[in-house]
């Protein structure tokens, strides 16, 4: 399975995934950006698949830690380089002097976009 079998949002979580092996789903909405009920659809997707495996954690019983599978593991592999050439590819169309300040402003878009979301607007 590589990045053609991956979705972007399911990209998003093996990736996340790999970097906080035993994250809730909870946290993975909250490190991904992608609302719950999304996400445990595609955390059901995925499961199916055999990409993530998932137990009831120890502090919450009702909460789940989700974790790579070996195949999750693989297909993480296939998919990252191919996905590190994207993202070059999509920043070689601005000047070098810019990239590093686009993906600074890029870092904070989606710091302001989480706090929005943490602390929504009364009304």
């Amino acid at each position: 399975m590589g990045l053609d079998d991956l979705t972007p949002r399911q990209y998003a979580v093996l990736l996340t995934v790999s970097q906080n092996e035993g994250l809730s789903q909870t946290q993975l909405v909250e490190r991904t950006g992608i609302d719950r009920s999304t996400l445990a659809d595609i955390v059901r997707r995925m499961l199916k698949k055999g990409l993530l495996s998932r137990r009831r954690t120890r502090e919450d019983a009702r909460a789940y830690a989700v974790r790579l599978t070996d195949d999750g593991w693989k297909s993480l592999r296939t998919a990252d380089p191919v996905a590190r050439r994207v993202d070059e590819r999509m920043l070689s169309a601005l000047p070098a002097a810019q990239r590093e300040r686009f993906l600074s402003d890029l870092g904070t878009i989606v710091t302001a976009l989480g706090k929005i979301r943490d602390n929504p607007p009364a009304g």
